[in-house]
C-alpha cells in the first residue's frame, strides 16, 4: 500500500502517484524558497545581507532550512535546521523556522525562534514587481543529469525585525528578491552558474546564467521586472566581464579554495527584448560564501548603469570548472 498525505486530498497532483513522488526519482530533486533582503543605496555596501533558504528532498524524506548571509553585524555564517517528513512532507515549519504563503505571489511571512542560539526573526516579504517564470532548464554530463529544474523570481520589500548575534535589528523597506525552484540540481558537479538580482528604484534586473567549462552557453532566462504591475521584459542576452578581487580591490585567481578573494568586480551588459540594452558596472564583497562546501558565493554589489541608474543587489557565482573564474576544477563529487 503506497503512504498518503493530506495533500492528495487536493486538485494538485501532476501525474499518477501520491505526493510528495516525483517524475524523476533523483537524489538532488529538491523543491526550495529563497529569500535575500539588504538594505538600499551606498550605506548597505557592508551591512546586514539576511538569507532564509527552505527545501524539501523527496529521495530522502526530509525538509531543512538554512540561514545564511550577514546577520547582526556579524562576519557571513550558516545554520541549519532539519526534520523528516513524517506523516506531513508539506508543511513549510521546519524546527525553528516557518515560511508561511500569505498571499501567493503578493505576501509572505518569515518567522523563526530559536531562544537557545540567541535567534528570532519575524519578516514580511511584499511584492513589488510581477512574478517572473524561468523557462526550464537542463544540463547534462554524458549520460548523467546535472541539472533539471523549474524557476521562478520575484522583486520585493522586506519589513520586521531579526535578532542575531546579540542584536535586534529593524527592517524598514530594505530591497530584495525571493524565489521558489523545483526539480534536480546538483550544485558540487555544476561547472558555472551566476544568478544576478539587481535592484533600482523602478524595479529589478533578475537573470539565471548557465556556461559549460569553456564558456559555452548553456542557458541563459530572466527579465527586467518594473516596479508596479508593469509588464515583465524578457532578457535575450547577456555577456559578462568580471573578476574576483581581494581584499584591496585587485583582480584574484580562485585558485583550489578561493582563500585570496574578498569580492568581485567588473561590467555586465544585458539585452531585452524591448531592444534596450544595459551595461552594468558593479563592485561588491561576501555576503555568502560557500567554501569549503562549493566554489563561490554571494556578493553584495553597489552598480551603476550606463544611463547613469545606481542600485545594488546580489551577484552569486558558483560551479567548479570554469575558464575564468574556477581554472583549477574544485567541482565536488556527488
Amino acid at each position: 500500500m503506497v503512504s498518503l498525505t493530506p495533500m492528495d486530498e487536493r486538485f494538485v497532483h501532476q501525474l499518477p502517484e501520491p505526493l510528495p513522488n516525483v517524475v524523476t526519482p533523483h537524489p538532488h530533486w529538491r523543491e526550495s524558497y529563497f529569500f535575500v533582503m539588504h538594505g538600499r543605496g551606498p550605506d548597505a555596501g557592508e551591512g546586514d545581507v539576511p538569507i532564509v533558504a527552505m527545501a524539501h528532498y523527496p529521495a530522502r524524506g526530509i525538509l531543512d532550512a538554512l540561514l545564511m548571509g550577514r546577520w547582526g553585524g556579524g562576519s557571513p555564517g550558516l545554520r541549519r535546521y532539519e526534520r523528516p517528513y513524517g506523516d506531513d512532507p508539506h508543511t513549510t515549519v521546519v524546527d525553528k523556522v516557518a515560511v508561511e504563503v500569505v498571499e501567493p505571489f503578493r505576501t509572505l511571512r518569515l518567522t523563526g525562534d530559536d531562544p537557545d542560539n540567541g535567534f528570532a526573526m519575524d519578516i514580511t516579504f511584499t511584492a513589488r514587481t510581477r512574478a517572473c517564470g524561468l523557462r526550464r532548464g537542463r544540463l547534462m554530463d554524458g549520460s548523467e543529469l546535472l541539472w533539471d529544474q523549474s524557476h521562478m523570481i520575484q522583486s520585493g520589500v522586506y519589513s520586521g525585525t531579526y535578532t542575531a548575534n546579540g542584536q535586534t535589528i529593524e527592517i524598514d523597506d530594505w530591497w530584495g528578491q525571493r524565489d521558489h525552484s523545483w526539480g534536480i540540481r546538483n550544485h558540487g558537479r555544476i561547472p558555472l552558474w551566476m544568478w544576478l538580482a539587481i535592484q533600482f528604484d523602478d524595479g529589478m534586473l533578475g537573470l539565471w546564467n548557465w556556461e559549460l567549462a569553456n564558456g559555452a552557453p548553456v542557458f541563459l532566462d530572466g527579465c527586467w521586472a518594473p516596479a508596479g504591475d508593469a509588464e515583465l521584459v524578457p532578457v535575450v542576452g547577456f555577456q559578462h566581464d568580471l573578476q574576483w578581487t581581494d581584499d584591496d580591490g585587485k583582480p584574484v585567481e580562485w585558485g583550489t579554495d578561493g582563500s585570496a578573494v574578498a569580492g568581485v568586480s567588473g561590467e555586465v551588459a544585458v539585452r531585452l527584448a524591448s531592444g534596450e540594452e544595459l551595461r552594468i558596472e558593479g563592485s561588491g564583497t561576501w555576503c555568502a560564501p560557500y567554501k569549503p562546501f562549493y566554489g563561490g558565493g554571494q556578493h553584495l554589489m553597489q552598480v551603476t548603469t550606463s544611463d547613469g541608474r545606481t542600485g545594488n543587489g546580489v551577484y552569486e557565482i558558483t560551479g567548479g570548472h570554469h575558464h575564468r573564474f574556477f581554472t583549477t576544477d574544485v567541482r565536488r563529487p556527488t
